[in-house]
């Protein structure tokens, strides 16, 4: 056991996060294997397996097209509703909407600080 998991109870959940993802299909392969979009993808699918209280995401839609973009916020929003902390960083207006509060940094210093209402 892992985290006082039984091992086929983790697999589900490895199997489901990556379907998730749309990674299912390359679960046997190694990271080499895969492209940067698809690694992205499958780290995301590694993070919220575990389903954390707190996720913190750098830039989690980085390496991704605007569909699996999409579909990682999606993830992240059920997450979110289910009630876990999500802290991402992002550069990309489009993801950055769905927060409920906004943090913009320059410098190392905090220069903005907002209360939002997150796109459903």
């Amino acid at each position: 056991t892992y985290r006082g998991m039984p091992s086929d109870e983790r697999r589900k959940r490895v199997q489901a996060a990556l379907e998730r993802v749309g990674m299912s299909h390359r679960m046997k392969h190694f990271p080499a294997q895969l492209s940067g979009g698809q690694q992205q993808r499958v780290a995301v699918a590694r993070a919220v397996a575990g389903d954390p209280a707190i996720l913190l995401a750098d830039e989690p839609t980085g390496n991704l097209d605007s569909t699996n973009g999409e579909a990682v916020m999606e993830l992240l929003r059920e997450l979110h509703q289910g009630g876990a902390t999500i802290c991402m960083v992002t550069h990309d207006p489009r993801y950055a909407r769905h927060a409920d509060r906004s943090v913009h940094l320059f410098d190392g210093k905090v220069v903005e600080e907002r209360q939002l209402t997150a796109v459903s």
